[in-house]
């Protein structure tokens, strides 16, 4: 990893592609790879589905406290390398493997104990709740593997290598194409474990990414070779790490609790509605993918640009991100509006899932260049180490807003399920005008408090 240079000073647009696109292609197998999953799952039943979709919420408490450590990660390494402090970024890189692992086990022991909980809030009960269970105690024994995983790909990010975890994401989906209805259905000595194989597969391929993973690693000047006494927790480096990282993993925790609550007013509505929103919101996920290399490459390059104290290159970075995500994002929302029904059905052969799905994706559709707006201007401001507005937004979009608007609209005024989705509507739109004017002004302060070098 010698390039990490050429991200203060190489063209924008080159450093864009080079960056985005490898980080997009890993984004699209790492979707597809929970498509697999999604797609078997319907094959065991409705109720294993349903089951699948209850879990994300939960799931996604790991997801946000992972991704909550790889973006600060990757915000204080790079902020370290522009200013050509290779010291401190290798410090931060040992400590950052240490503080993954400790939360790890944290999520473990936290995750296995109040699931059961959490899901018999969210109206699980019988087979449908032991499915549930049985699918995230495992993914939640492996938390350690992930969360590795997440810190690794950061350290990489932060260097302006976004191809080796492409790589990685690319030969699990592969994998998981193996692994998937071999450790379901059974077969070469191995038991049928049904839903509960879904998981194991996931965190067998999670294990096997940390090998490659930190392996590539010692190949490079990152960590070329270290003690474990390295490794011991430094109380201002993890301060640090936290300080980062905490607003990036409450924002994304805000998240699981906005899917929490969307899901707790469309399971009111029934399994077939939960079902439908499970798969619509991947269908989002596969929408939005060619959008979301770019929220990586504006994290790693506005990171070492700010640290260089090059503000103006900044602000290229960010125009030229949402430029190239709102085209993006509309292309997205042509397909989706296109290719509805026939989407739908690809992963699910229930009639009352698939008119109910539908009726979500001609919505959500246009929310997706919102979304561009959000994920590129939050990445922006932790790239300059303001992470808290990512926060702040995540607490009304995800929580304060939702808990308003979707009582109003689904009894008040009278929708029902449909009033769900325009309030997901109203709710992003309103976040995403209000952070790109935050975000202007912000950068407005620096180029005047900052002088280029």
């Amino acid at each position: 990893m010698n390039n990490f240079s050429e991200l203060t000073t190489d063209p924008i647009p080159v450093l864009i592609r080079r960056l985005a696109i490898p980080a997009g292609t890993g984004f699209f197998f790492n979707t597809m790879f929970n498509v697999v999953d999604i797609w078997y799952g319907g094959r065991l039943s409705t109720t294993a589905l349903a089951a699948m979709s209850l879990s994300f919420p939960v799931f996604f408490i790991l997801l946000s406290i992972g991704a909550g450590v790889s973006t600060g990660t990757t915000a204080l390494i790079g902020h370290a390398l522009g200013r050509n402090d290779h010291e401190t970024a290798r410090i931060y890189i040992l400590q950052a493997l240490s503080f993954a692992l400790l939360n790890a086990l944290f999520l473990t022991a936290l995750g296995i104990s109040f699931s059961p909980e959490i899901f018999m809030f969210m109206g699980a009960r019988e087979e449908y709740l032991a499915l549930a269970l049985s699918y995230i105690d495992v993914v939640f024994a492996g938390a350690p593997f992930f969360m590795l995983n997440f810190v690794m790909s950061a350290i990489l990010n932060a260097h302006g290598n976004t191809a080796t975890y492409r790589n990685f994401l690319i030969c699990g989906f592969l994998l998981n194409l193996l692994l998937d209805p071999w450790f379901m259905y059974g077969g070469f000595g191995l038991p049928a474990l049904g839903l509960p194989g879904v998981a194991l597969s996931t965190v067998a391929i999670q294990c096997l990414g940390n090998f490659y993973l930190f392996n590539r690693l010692s190949r490079t000047e990152a960590i070329p070779s270290f003690t474990l006494r390295e490794l011991r927790p430094q109380w201002n480096y993890y301060r640090n790490l936290f300080g980062q990282g905490f607003p990036a993993a409450m924002n994304m925790m805000t998240v699981t609790l906005g899917i929490f609550i969307i899901t707790w007013f469309v399971g009111r509505y029934g399994q077939e509605a939960v079902a439908a929103y499970g798969i619509g919101t991947r269908i989002e996920q596969i929408a939005l993918l060619p959008v979301m290399g770019l929220n990586i490459s504006t994290l790693a390059l506005t990171a070492q640009n700010f640290g260089a104290g090059q503000i103006g290159r900044v602000r290229q970075v960010l125009v030229l991100s949402l430029r190239y995500g709102f085209v993006l994002a509309l292309s997205g929302t042509a397909a989706a509006l296109i290719f509805t029904g026939e989407l739908m059905r690809l992963f699910s052969s229930d009639e009352k899932v698939v008119a109910i799905g539908i009726r979500f994706l001609r919505v959500e559709a246009w929310v997706f260049p919102a979304y561009v707006l959000l994920y590129i201007c939050v990445a922006a401001m932790q790239g300059i180490q303001r992470p808290s507005l990512a926060l702040w937004i995540g607490l009304y979009r995800q929580i304060a807003a939702p808990a308003a608007a979707f009582p109003l609209l689904t009894v008040s005024v009278g929708m029902g399920i449909i009033g769900i989705w325009w309030g997901i509507f109203s709710v992003t739109w309103s976040a995403a005008l209000f952070v790109v004017f935050y975000v202007t002004r912000v950068l407005k302060m620096l180029e005047k408090e900052i002088v280029p070098p």
